[in-house]
């Protein structure tokens, strides 16, 4: 971790050391909270072809209605991933009102540090630089074959396997491929 000369000065003049003060400093909510439309909800899912045997993890998942959906609609577990403590228990709520609270799971964490090695389908509605600098974690770890659907930004310079316009906006979708042996 490349640690600014202004940190360096400030932990020396409290007495810690600069990495674990950068590294317990709680990540800032980076994106604001904009809810997914239904029908965009509906086509990510259907892009992935989710099914009872996927983990849909939604990263940055706000109120939880793409996990919630793809549980109730389609068996699949989920898991939300949101900073913000509010949007976390209004998503724990609304999965208890449909019924799915035992096939998903919200966690109030850091995405760019959350283990993606579970997860069959990931889902965004992130920003077209925070998609940018997950490009390296998705290929790190989701296994291939992985399923990866973003609405309205693509991620980086990946060709989309398709390109979807759902009320106005896009839908991007990628298969991992295999990885080189």
């Amino acid at each position: 971790m490349r640690v600014p000369r202004s940190l360096l000065a400030l932990s020396v003049a409290l007495g810690c050391s600069a990495v674990t003060w950068a590294q317990t400093k709680a990540p800032s909510l980076d994106i604001h909270y904009v809810p997914t439309p239904t029908a965009v909800v509906d086509t990510m899912l259907k892009l992935a072809k989710v099914t009872p045997q996927d983990v849909v993890y939604d990263l940055g998942s706000g109120d939880g209605r793409i996990v919630i959906t793809a549980a109730k609609e389609y068996g699949a577990r989920g898991v939300g991933v949101e900073l913000d403590p509010e949007l976390v228990k209004r998503a724990r709520s609304a999965a208890e009102k449909a019924g799915v609270q035992d096939r998903v799971t919200f966690t109030q964490s850091d995405l760019f540090t959350t283990d993606l090695s579970p997860a069959t389908v990931v889902t965004l509605y992130l920003s077209p630089s925070i998609n940018l600098r997950l490009e390296s974690k998705l290929k790190r770890e989701l296994r291939p074959g992985s399923r990866i659907v973003s609405h309205r930004f693509p991620i980086g310079t990946w060709a989309a396997d398709e390109d979807v316009l759902v009320e106005r906006t896009h839908v991007y979708f990628w298969t991992l491929p295999g990885r080189p042996r």
